[in-house]
């Protein structure tokens, strides 16, 4: 039987099989205990190796896309959002558009929960086994700028190509000039009808003329955007403004409890 055993260790070695060979005594030994069949042995072993490739693969996947932050969709407040409705963010949750290569275009005021909502929708994608990688403007033209000073933006385009979804972060905020533009939009260009992109910005599309400097080349980056896409608007207070003033209400109200307790004592 020793020997057995340590044949089949070996086997799983060489199969490199690491969860099965970590588990199989113990689970040979439960599963003779509780009179379970061979067949049902070979399937718990080998679930039990799926299982944790399967959460280190999603690991992986999450620790790829860089997320800047652990934000979740379950605390996302859609009720402060007028016109948001779950059943919405539910089915862009689900990764069905990143099939047909459509974008998915996040507009409103700053603090209106727009990078929170586009985070919290990649780590969902995550946990589906799609590719996804956050940037925001800023770092990404940066980088693309780097890449075309030395003539291998074609390849990094290329590179990026690999994740269903880009995730491009406070666009309105990519600094105004001509070089950034160009390779911007060069990218945008690419991964139309090809690959997925999501975009956060401020600024609505009357305004974008201050991203890609003229006319014609906002029409083209605007038309490639909208084109297969789902537009969703936080027209909402600011959610940092609004819990600063809590914040302060609250401070006040602890003032005036506290300046109470104190006259009370003094009466005493």
């Amino acid at each position: 039987m020793k020997k057995l055993i340590h044949e089949i260790e070996q086997l799983l070695k060489l199969l490199k099989l690491k969860v099965c060979l970590s588990n199989f005594r113990t689970l040979a030994e439960r599963c003779e205990k509780e009179k379970l069949t061979h067949l049902e042995f070979i399937l718990e072993l080998f679930t039990q190796e799926c299982e944790v490739r399967e959460q280190r693969r999603i690991e992986k996947l999450i620790k790829e896309a860089k997320l800047p932050r652990n934000k979740l969709l379950i605390d996302f407040n859609i009720t402060r959002i007028p016109g948001l409705v779950p059943s919405q963010i539910q089915h862009l949750a689900e990764g069905e558009f990143i099939d047909r290569c459509a974008n998915i275009l996040i507009f409103g005021n700053p603090g209106t929960g727009k990078s929170h909502l586009s985070i919290a929708l990649a780590r969902e994608w995550c946990l589906l086994g799609r590719k996804i990688r956050f940037f925001t403007a800023a770092n990404l033209v940066q980088m693309l700028l780097k890449a075309k000073a030395e003539l291998r933006l074609s390849q990094l385009i290329k590179r990026l190509d690999r994740f269903d979804v880009l995730i491009i972060d406070d666009i309105s905020y990519v600094t105004c000039a001509r070089a950034e533009a160009d390779v911007l939009f060069t990218l945008l260009a690419e991964r139309y009808e090809m690959r997925s992109l999501v975009v956060t910005s401020n600024l609505p599309f009357s305004k974008w003329d201050s991203i890609f400097k003229d006319k014609m080349t906002t029409t083209a980056a605007i038309d490639r955007l909208v084109h297969h896409s789902s537009i969703l608007e936080l027209n909402a207070p600011s959610y940092r403004t609004e819990q600063a003033r809590k914040n302060i209400i609250i401070g006040e109200k602890a003032k005036i409890s506290d300046k109470k307790k104190e006259e009370n004592m003094t009466k005493v």
